[in-house]
Formats: C-alpha cells, structure tokens, sequence
C-alpha cells in the first residue's frame, strides 16, 4: 500500500530498487532480531555498555583498568610494544543504521573484557546506591555467562565477513559489478561459516572462557529452556534437547540461516540481475563492461513496453555501429558515469543516431543503486537545519547542505576569490578590499 505499490500499479516498469548500503542494513539488523537469543544478546550488550560508560567517573576507571591490563600483558610477554600499538579505548554503543557499529561493538567488547569485568566488580562493591549495585551485579553476570560469550564470539565471525560488503556499499562511487560480487562472495562465505565453521567456533569460545574462569556447561546435558522458548517447542522435543544441540542447531545455525534468508530477500535474482545487465552501458574503463547481449537482455526483459518489435531489431544494429563509433571516437573517452555517457551523446549529436541507445540509457539513469549519498545528505540536513535555523528558505538550505556536504571541494576554493565573483556581480558603493 506504499508509494512503491501505487506507482507501479500506473507503470509497472518503473522498477524500485533499494539503496544497496541500506538494504544491507535491513537484511542484517532484521536477521538479528528473528533469532530469540541473539535479540537478547543485544539488548544485554548495550545494557553492558550503558552502565560502564553511564558517567565520567566509570569512564576513568575503564581506562585505568585497561592500562593495568596493558601492562600486565607486556610483563608477561603477551602483547607487543611500539609506537601506535595498545591503544587506550571506549566500549562503543551499537545503532541500527550502521551494521559496522554493530561490528565495533562487539569488537570492542571483545577488547575491552577483562577491563569491562574490572570495572563492573568496583561498581558492586563500591556502588553509592543498591541500584547501581543491582545492575552492575546483573550485568556482570550476563557478562561471564557461556552463552553471551558464544553469541559475542558467533557475531564476530559473521560480521567480520559482512562488514567487507557494508563499507564497500557506503562507498561514494561503487562500480556495481563489483558489488554484486562482493554480495555473492559474502553469502557463500556465509555458508562455508556454517557448514564447516562450528568445531571453530566451540573451540575458540571454549578456550576464551578457560582464560576468563567462565563456567562451560556440559554440551551432552539436558538443556533448560526458559518458559518463553518453551512455549516454541513441544513436549516431545523438549526432552531431547542438549545444550550442544541448542548451540549449535537453535542459536549457530539458525543465527546463520536467518542471515542467509534475508540476503536472498533482499539482493533477489530479479533486482540484482536488473543491476548488471544495466552496468553493460556503462563506459568506465575504456567500455569494458560493454555487452551487446546483455544490453538487448536488458530491453527484452525489463523495459519490453518501452521499445516495439521493430524496434528490439533496430537496437541489436545501433549496437554494432556504436561499439566501433561510440566506444573509439576520442570524444567518448575517459568517461566514467552513464550520466556523463548520456550527456557526451547529446553533446556530439549522437544521441540522435543512436536514439534507442539514448532512450535506454535514460531509463537506466532512474536506477539510484550505487552509492548511499542521497542518505547522507539526509543527516547531513539534520546538523544544518537546526532549531535556530528552522524558518530558512529552500534555496538558502539547498546551498548551505551542497557546502556541507562537498567539503572536499569547497576547501579548495580561496575566500579571495569569492569575493571577486561576489565583486564583479555588480556595481558596488564601497570597495570591498584594498
């Protein structure tokens, strides 16, 4: 019932196509909320974090701890010294906009434990208020429990994966091959975690709890669930449940699966095939994405409304006169963007010979599917449009955010010279400088 739906009930070919980087986001932060174990870690990760960082003070006392830890680990050969390395740090606070500080997160935490463990024994001792002591006891605990570990050791694997494609997806210019198949490479990574990664990863959090004194329950026992996720399995099933069966089937597989899941959701055959067909028009790198078939494919099974029958034919011959005019002429070279392609075309006066190669690419320049800066302009308007700058005007707005949003290139021109320009736009009373 949305603006996607509407739209395409009036032109079913204007095809919608999600922001890669968010759609990343939203495969990721949904998966982690369809597993009830792993939407419980998290809650407790930032229940963690928002105690040891609640006030300067706890703040001190992590990095006091963090240096005695330091030092105890040089003494004992365990960490190397040198210019740049041993880094004090903060536990950093996870968002849902940006999987990385998901990743940060856990990562940091990861660091930072026996720090984190430090500050939380000082809190329940030395706590001024039985609340404080309260939480901070309940946090220690969720803290060293095997199954926190488990979770906080499982998420690093995945994201350590993921995390490549988040960045590669935030980039300002991302080619778009390349992203599909950063995609692909990710999932079967993701796949490979699960089928062969399990004896990894019970051995890794086994040996982080040995270090750490955390207690491991025994993997052939009865497994005791909490009346909630009793409620999700029967009697039957409840009686041969194991605490290695529910690692490793309720909470390793199932985190991965759900993973798996939304990925396919959201980078589907359909979208995804739209977007590559789509970059063989475009001209980066001397053409070399250029496809005759790909580009006739794209026309016969995304845009069939767009061109007739005689049409389809005559493009497969525009084709082959392009690819030795178009891609060869020396005013077509060193284009990067089927933007710059299309208005190269127009320049030349090409556009009109090869008009259903205009046609097209114009169609594909409504594809948005590389880059997340519309996004970014959006919060870049939240820090320049703030309650003391709420009634300014469209234009005023749209200048300010272009100034905000390309620093690189603004800082490049001299304040000397915009005084010229601003100078030279009229007639003056007063003389501007000497």
């Amino acid at each position: 019932n949305g603006l996607q739906a509407l739209i395409l009930n009036d032109c079913p070919y204007a095809y919608y196509v999600h922001c890669l980087a968010h759609r990343l986001q939203l495969a990721l932060v949904s998966a982690s909320r369809e597993v009830i174990s792993v939407h419980h870690f998290f809650l407790n990760l930032a229940f963690i974090i928002n105690i040891v960082g609640a006030s300067c003070k706890r703040n001190d006392g992590l990095h006091a701890a963090q240096v005695a830890e330091i030092e105890r680990l040089i003494s004992i050969d365990e960490l190397d010294t040198g210019s740049g390395v041993n880094q004090i740090g903060t536990l950093q606070r996870a968002g849902d906009t940006r999987w990385s500080s998901h990743f940060r997160s856990i990562s940091s935490l990861l660091r930072l434990y026996n720090p984190t463990c430090t500050v939380l024994g000082k809190i329940i001792e030395d706590g001024s208020t039985y609340s404080q002591r309260g939480e901070a006891c309940v946090a220690y605990d969720l803290l060293t429990s095997f199954e926190f570990v488990f979770i906080l050791h499982l998420l690093k694997e995945i994201m350590e994966i993921t995390d490549i494609l988040c960045q590669a997806l935030q980039q300002k210019s991302q080619d778009i091959v390349n992203a599909m198949h950063l995609v692909a490479g990710t999932k079967t990574l993701i796949q490979n975690l699960r089928e062969n990664g399990w004896e990894k990863l019970i051995e890794t959090t086994r040996k982080f709890c040995n270090k750490h004194d955390i207690e491991i329950p025994k993997m052939s026992a009865q497994f005791t669930m909490s009346r909630a996720l009793n409620l999700a399995r029967s009697r039957r099933q409840q009686a041969h449940v194991t605490v290695e069966h529910h690692f490793q089937v309720d909470v390793f597989i199932a985190t991965i699966d759900s993973q798996l899941q939304e990925f396919n959701i959201r980078f589907n055959e359909h979208a995804v095939e739209l977007i590559i067909l789509s970059s063989a028009l475009n001209p980066k790198d001397g053409y070399r994405s250029f496809d005759c078939d790909k580009i006739c494919n794209l026309v016969e099974k995304f845009y069939p409304l767009d061109f007739t029958e005689q049409e389809k034919i005559l493009l497969k011959c525009q084709l082959q006169h392009y690819q030795f005019d178009v891609i060869n002429h020396p005013d077509m070279q060193n284009l990067c963007t089927i933007a710059g392609l299309c208005q190269k075309l127009v320049e030349t006066g090409k556009s009109e010979i090869y008009y259903l190669i205009d046609r097209l690419l114009r169609l594909v320049l409504t594809l948005p599917v590389s880059t997340a800066t519309t996004e970014r302009a959006f919060s870049a308007m939240k820090i320049i449009k703030t309650r003391l700058r709420s009634k300014m005007e469209d234009d005023f707005l749209t200048n300010c955010l272009v100034v905000y949003i390309e620093q690189a290139i603004v800082e490049k021109i001299s304040v000397d010279k915009i005084i010229d320009d601003f100078y030279d736009m009229k007639k003056r009373r007063a003389q501007l400088r000497q």
